[in-house]
């Protein structure tokens, strides 16, 4: 029996209502940035416990403005902490949702492959003398073995590494 884990129904028009929405938020928060590695290593973060921390100094930093001195950027300082609290609820909102949309991609792909290994048996057994012979050796090929010594011979060969793995002999382990 063929798993189905989901059966989704999302319309052409759901998709393009989507689509349009995406193009908002990516139109609304184009000023978002896009740090690299090195950049992000070179910050100095603010963690769960640093946040009230930060929070507290602020509070009293606005509290005693006229010992701050106004290269300290404190009015800056503090529009990130409300930009901050902000996106952050929109962001969480946004990692559930992208969460749910990839375990959702995960499971339609585990029925696809699912319905497609037993459809596979199913041919490998009914095929046997009929005109499935070509459609099936198409189809096997998903499942073929190279040798080890071909593989490692083009790989290293393409400067590549010599420790590739073949593909799974039985349809059941075929990821």
């Amino acid at each position: 029996m063929s798993q189905n884990l989901i059966q989704l129904t999302l319309t052409a028009e759901d998709y393009a209502a989507i689509d349009g929405a995406l193009t908002t938020l990516e139109t609304r928060l184009a000023t978002l940035i896009d740090l690299s590695v090195e950049e992000r290593r070179g910050l100095v973060r603010m963690g769960e416990k640093s946040e009230a921390f930060c929070r507290q100094t602020l509070m009293a930093m606005n509290e005693n403005r006229n010992f701050i001195p106004a290269s300290v950027g404190l009015d800056d300082a503090q529009a990130d902490l409300d930009q901050l609290d902000a996106l952050r609820r929109r962001t969480l909102r946004l990692q559930r949702l992208a969460g749910r949309c990839e375990d959702t991609t995960t499971a339609l792909g585990s029925d696809v492959m699912s319905t497609s290994l037993e459809g596979y048996s199913l041919l490998k057994m009914l095929g046997k003398g009929s005109g499935l012979a070509p459609l099936r050796e198409t189809i096997a090929s998903r499942f073929s073995r190279r040798s080890r010594s071909a593989t490692d011979d083009t790989a290293t060969a393409e400067g590549g590494s010599s420790g590739a793995i073949s593909a799974p002999a039985s349809a059941g382990n075929a990821a």
